[in-house]
């Protein structure tokens, strides 16, 4: 025994642990195993299981591992007759309500009851009356039941309250009547809801789209990292043959820790769409038609060659795709004397681009947001944006950490939080008022934003909280990178953050936005995140100012931009544009000529680079479907074929590594130079548009998983209007309402909702039925239909 350890002795064996340490924990970590079924090392002690008795000397009867701390001195036994007849008993008592249909079950062949059953179950069972027998229930399109089989380990309950931060199910009734179930026979709706899958022991809840397709033997795995939020999250693909049949979290501590999100988890159902593009093709007279490889490449450099102006054509590539796909396809346009390259498709403003020289980052590392004391969120809703990292957050506020958010959207926390809500003109203002009262000295607009912002409540509560926290942060959601004063939060949030002494954290939205920044996939760094020696058009731009020819990687016109409609004329007022898709999409055959078939992320190998910075390798599962090729093997022969430089690789690693290379002096960094002239751009005179980007609408693979466009975070095409502004419009009564922006109309369906500031009108971007509408944050009118 040492101060900080003592030594307790189990089943012979001497092991120091630390006091206050539970038994099942010092067994665990030296490799003694002891059954289980209500113990999860993420989760809160319910010992209501009791499977996990072991005797202790001195003690009259077995004590339950999980709950029982080490002491010095302790001898423990796991496998006496005492222990082993405690635990089979109680293996026996589990047993006779189970329906014992393993045949027909899903969870057959990895099932903790079936393999605890094998060690500590009997032959034959003594109990002759007849079972309990309860009703399954419709929770929802991600999660099936079949609750005959529940054991009440209770391990779904304590997820939805301790991590989900949503009690959605819980349990009623008393001994085996007990019954576990949602309240008010609700569907359940939390972003994380399908880990209580892996969570539960047996069959009682497993995944509705995998349900009856495969049996566990059937499947291996390969280890992946998931392509939608910025974390990258560790995950693992299961596969048959050549399909990805479901997908699981694969542990990593400082990352996802043993979670995923619905959207991670089930996006997979896209890779399986009926309009996958497997077939290049081009279109001829206005139809399209297939044609070989070799004919549709040797289009596609022959249209992006003939534009003798270089400034005329401009790249815009989805932030999720790999590494090597951005730096292939910013090499290929640097080389052809283009800097119009962007992949930050869904921000509102660009004028930090003059001044930014180094790639930005979330600017702490993950694992570190739950020691944090104060947190200061701008223009974030970050349970439906990055679920993990709201994760993360929400177990700091847990812990005491202070949280407040300015946001212009209403946002369902499932923390403790100040909360500042406005509509999105204030926000510049309210983050000023924050900085007033940190004390901020600035200058030109940003001085005159001080000078006239009023210090509240919130504001003076706020700072006081950053500047008495030993570690903060001020943190730059997808809302404010949407927001036409994005370049003004910016600056603010800057000096707040060095004021307070917090760090500054943009929040990448996609898998690969930091990565793009170190692959030269935006107009004003270079490969390597070094400032470009020539600056090219941003994303904005480029559609404002149309180019003779675009180069599309992986995007979708309309649902993928900030402003929709803009990008919808943009693109078919090109004399050519050359897409690679996985997919092929009313709006893309709209605004291509030539269509390139590219694998997706499990048919391809490939870099994502998280959000603090780090390269994960994700390597190619399946082979692509029909006819379609890894997007880097693509842009390699468009490279040879338009006579560039550099472009004979023959596997995806030596492209990373030359990456890698010029990025070795490179540094993530998030400090703000103002330029010399910020001023405020957003102004409106009638109603203003305020809207997100639904979770499940954020890129092309998710929009195409069908259980997850069955779910409330789909996102719902409609006009959202405060009842007394409804009012004022002569809406209180209508059910369609007729919104316009930007010369583009839609008719929705009208939702009155206390929730929605006055003056302003919330409709959600990424949705096909208001993808034309245009930027989330604009003037609009909206009347009767």
């Amino acid at each position: 025994m040492t101060d900080s350890t003592v030594t307790i002795e189990v089943d012979g064996q001497q092991l120091q642990a630390k006091p206050g340490t539970m038994l099942i924990e010092a067994t665990d970590a030296a490799g003694i195993r002891i059954p289980r079924f209500c113990y999860h090392k993420k989760l809160s002690i319910s010992a209501n299981c009791r499977m996990c008795l072991v005797e202790v000397e001195k003690v009259p009867k077995p004590l339950p591992a999980c709950a029982t701390p080490v002491s010095d001195g302790m001898k423990v036994y796991t496998r006496s007759p005492r222990a082993l007849a405690a635990q089979k008993g109680t293996m026996e008592f589990l047993l006779i309500n189970h329906p014992l249909d393993c045949p027909i079950c899903d969870q057959g062949g990895e099932c903790e009851l079936q393999d605890v059953a094998i060690g500590y179950g009997q032959d034959i069972s003594r109990y002759a009356e007849g079972k309990r027998v309860v009703a399954d229930k419709n929770i929802g399109p991600l999660i099936a039941t079949d609750m005959t089989r529940c054991i009440h380990c209770t391990r779904c309950v304590r997820f939805g309250d301790e991590i989900a931060g949503m009690r959605e199910m819980g349990a009623t009734g008393r001994g085996e009547h007990t019954l576990i179930g949602t309240y008010i026979e609700q569907s359940i709706e939390s972003e994380l809801s399908g880990n209580v899958i892996d969570l539960c022991p047996v069959g009682a809840l497993t995944s509705k789209p995998f349900r009856f397709n495969a049996r566990a033997w059937e499947l291996t795995q390969v280890e992946a990292v998931a392509p939608h939020d910025s974390l990258g999250s560790n995950i693992n693909l299961h596969l048959r043959g050549n399909k990805v049949m479901r997908v699981h979290p694969r542990d990593n501590e400082s990352i996802n820790e043993t979670w995923i999100s619905d959207r991670d988890r089930f996006s997979y159902q896209g890779l399986y769409s009926p309009d996958r593009l497997t077939a290049p093709m081009i279109k001829k007279s206005g139809e399209w038609v297939e044609v070989s490889w070799e004919i549709a490449l040797e289009m596609a450099a022959a249209v992006l060659g003939e534009i003798k102006e270089r400034d005329q054509v401009g790249a815009l590539l989805s932030p999720a795709a790999t590494l090597e796909e951005l730096y292939l396809a910013q090499k290929l346009m640097r080389g052809l004397g283009c800097n119009n390259i962007d992949s930050r498709l869904r921000q509102g403003d660009f004028r930090l681009d003059e001044t930014q020289t180094q790639a930005n980052w979330l600017g702490i590392k993950i694992s570190e947001l739950d020691a944090l004391d104060g947190a200061l969120v701008v223009g974030g809703n970050l349970r439906k944006e990055q679920p993990i990292l709201a994760h993360r957050l929400r177990k700091a506020a847990l812990a005491g950490a202070s949280v407040s958010h300015i946001s212009p959207l209403p946002l369902a926390l499932n923390h403790k939080s100040r909360h500042s809500f406005c509509a999105p003109g204030e926000m510049v203002g309210r983050l000023a008022a924050v900085a007033k009262a940190a004390g901020v000295k600035a200058s030109g607009a940003v001085a005159s934003l001080l000078k006239s912002a009023e210090v509240d409540e919130f504001a003076q509560t706020t700072a006081d909280a950053l500047k008495n926290s030993d570690a903060s942060v001020v943190m730059l959601g997808g809302l404010a990178q949407a927001h036409p004063d994005f370049s003004l939060l910016c600056a603010l949030a800057s000096g707040l953050a060095d004021a307070t002494g917090s760090r500054l954290c943009f929040v990448p939205s996609a898998a690969n936005t930091v990565g793009a920044q170190l692959a030269g996939a935006v107009p004003h760094l270079k490969a390597g995140g070094k400032p470009a020696d020539e600056k090219g058009l941003d994303a904005l731009a480029m559609l404002k100012q149309p180019r003779k020819g675009y180069l599309l990687l992986g995007v979708e016109p309309g649902m993928d931009f900030l402003n929709g409609a803009l990008s919808q004329s943009a693109l078919q007022s090109a004399d050519s544009v050359v897409a690679l898709s996985a997919y092929r999409s009313p709006e893309l055959e709209a605004c291509a000529d030539i269509l390139l078939p590219m694998a997706l992320y499990t048919e391809t190998s490939g870099t994502y680079v998280n959000a603090e910075g780090l390269w994960q390798q994700n390597r190619g599962a399946v082979r692509p479907q029909g006819e379609a090729r890894p997007g880097w093997k693509i842009l390699r022969v468009l490279g040879n074929l338009l006579n560039q430089q550099g472009f004979d690789y023959t596997d995806p690693q030596q492209i990373g590594d030359e990456l890698h290379a010029l990025c070795d002096e490179s540094l993530l960094h998030n400090k703000v130079v103002e330029p010399a002239s910020l001023e405020p751009q957003l102004t409106a005179d009638g109603l203003l548009r305020t809207g997100d980007t639904p979770l499940y609408a954020t890129d092309p693979l998710v929009r195409r998983a069908t259980a997850l466009q069955q779910t409330q975070d789909a996102g719902v095409a409609a006009i959202r209007l405060h009842p007394q502004e409804a009012k004022r419009q002569g809406l209180e009564s209508a059910q369609y309402a007729l919104i316009k922006q930007n010369g583009y109309q839609a008719k929705l369906p009208l939702q009155l909702d206390e929730a929605i500031p006055e003056g302003c009108v919330w409709v959600s971007a990424g949705l096909r039925d208001t993808a034309m509408l245009g930027q989330p944050f604009g003037e609009v009118t909206v009347e009767k239909a």
